[in-house]
């Protein structure tokens, strides 16, 4: 009977026979007897298979003792519980059908220590796509699932929020900011001029043609996308239909209509920044869950927040303990996760940053080495409040006590992880948006649709981004946030 390897694991099948359809992860011979471990990709998990001499024809032993790492094959056996296999099962191989002989497979003789900071990082990750194949990046991506899985669970099924995929094209910017020297405007986000970069930066890819050419090239594109444009604003350009458009750095804006629509909401959708980080904490395409609340303030969102991560964590921690124990994560710091979480002012932790010798004044953006610190200070996760107002997006809503700061907050992950989750009080009053995008030099008729918003029954809402691979990464306690996607994109990589 066909099954799985993950059944046969689990002890239903002993003395039975079974069909198994898999690769080859490993091939031994000991004389007459050849050992072959198999994947279905049903577990992580290989089970041994045991061909003996003896017990077939000359001609198919030879096959098997052949076989090369990923060869793809069918076979007929016997299940048989012996304590020295792995996992404590083996298949007594009675038939076996090659579907394809692999030769010279580039990931073969990779030792299990080449995963971590070794010579061989970039060599796995141009061979990305075969490398999600062995254990260890098998695991970190079925917990990258469980954390969506378990996100969706809470939001959708236990509270009742409804689900909305966003566009990912968009013509208005979410992340707008100003930014600031000494607390004042340094220099504003322009749309105009980021439009006009990105018609400079095609028009210098084809430098040997002529502005008739150019012309052409547009409208020969007949709707379609063009090539990514990349320009200096943390958003990435596209010629778009004769226009420009921008992949979504977050789809919070979309989502704050839907919410008027459908009440409380949440997206599970990916997200697009043109940073050229190279940090082990950043990527340029990754996902977020964003939820947006209706008639919730600062600290309805702050009280949401502690609420899923703790869920997330420990619906994670529950399910995946012996895959957790596999990645090398001590898991009593998840099981320790428990509202309430720690809470420190902006200003606080400048002082706090400032005593520890960090240079850093009031006004500054916090950088992967201050969130470090300062998650490190506690067992839990830390929400680090009301940042100034300047340095955060147009959106947010001032605090009525001190209007310099917003009501928002990013929470850190302990252990030295940092930000893994980003929120805010959204701005609610029509006057007070419409001053916001006039101080932000953002042009109102972009925005026309998201300020309506604020004319037809504008209510207080609150709504934040928590990082899937950033969470994902804390949970598997791992060094790279590039093993926690599928095709890692950064500045420096985009294939495979």
């Amino acid at each position: 009977m066909d099954t799985t390897i993950k059944k046969i694991l689990e002890g239903t099948y002993v003395g039975k026979e079974v069909t198994i359809k898999g690769w080859v992860e490993k091939s031994r011979s000991h004389g007459k007897v050849h050992f072959l471990h198999i994947t279905d990709r049903s577990t992580k998990d290989a089970i041994q298979t045991v061909a003996r001499f003896d017990q077939l024809t000359g001609e198919l032993f030879k096959i098997i003792s052949n076989l090369g790492v990923q060869s793809s094959v069918s076979f007929d056996g016997l299940v048989k519980e012996d304590n020295r296999a792995p996992g404590g099962y083996e298949i007594q191989i009675n038939n076996l059908r090659v579907i394809q002989d692999v030769r010279d497979y580039p990931l073969a003789n990779l030792e299990k220590k080449k995963y971590e900071g070794d010579p061989e990082k970039e060599f796995l990750r141009d061979n990305r796509h075969l490398d999600i194949r062995n254990p260890r990046p098998y695991t970190i991506l079925k917990i990258r699932q469980d954390v969506i899985d378990a996100s969706r669970v809470y939001l959708r099924d236990i509270l009742d929020f409804k689900e909305i995929n966003p566009p990912m094209l968009v013509s208005t910017i979410c992340e707008a900011v100003r930014e600031t020297e000494n607390g004042k405007p340094k220099k504003k986000v322009d749309i105009k001029k980021t439009m006009e970069d990105a018609k400079r930066l095609v028009e210098e890819q084809f430098p040997d043609k002529d502005i008739d050419y150019l012309r052409k090239y547009v409208s020969d594109m007949k709707g379609n996308v063009s090539d990514l444009i990349f320009v200096e604003k943390p958003y990435f350009t596209k010629y778009y239909f004769g226009k420009i458009a921008a992949l979504t750095v977050s789809g919070q804006l979309e989502m704050e209509a839907a919410m008027y629509a459908n009440g409380s909401v949440f997206g599970v959708d990916p997200s697009f920044r043109a940073e050229k980080s190279r940090t082990p904490r950043h990527l340029t395409e990754f996902w977020q869950v964003e939820p947006e609340v209706a008639f919730a303030d600062h600290e309805d969102n702050l009280k949401l927040q502690e609420d899923l991560v703790t869920y997330v964590v420990k619906t994670v921690a529950e399910k995946r303990k012996k895959e957790l124990e596999f990645l090398g994560r001590d898991i009593k710091p998840l099981q320790k996760i428990e509202p309430h979480f720690e809470r420190i002012i902006y200003t606080e932790a400048i002082d706090m940053l400032q005593k520890a010798g960090y240079d850093i004044k009031w006004g500054d953006d916090l950088g992967a080495p201050h969130e470090k610190f300062i998650s490190l200070k506690n067992d839990k996760p830390t929400f680090i409040e009301k940042y100034p107002a300047n340095i955060k997006p147009f959106y947010m809503q001032p605090d009525p006590k001190n209007p310099d700061v917003a009501l928002c907050a990013d929470l850190m992950a302990p252990e030295g992880y940092g930000e893994v989750i980003g929120g805010s009080q959204r701005i609610h009053d029509l006057k007070l948006l419409e001053q916001r995008i006039k101080e932000y030099k953002l042009n109102p008729v972009d925005y026309q649709w998201y300020i309506d918003l604020r004319k037809y029954g504008s209510v207080p809402h609150s709504g934040f981004g928590m990082g899937v691979e950033r969470l994902t990464m804390w949970i598997c306690h791992l060094d790279d946030i590039q093993e926690t996607a599928l095709f890692p994109r950064t500045s420096r990589r985009l294939s495979p």
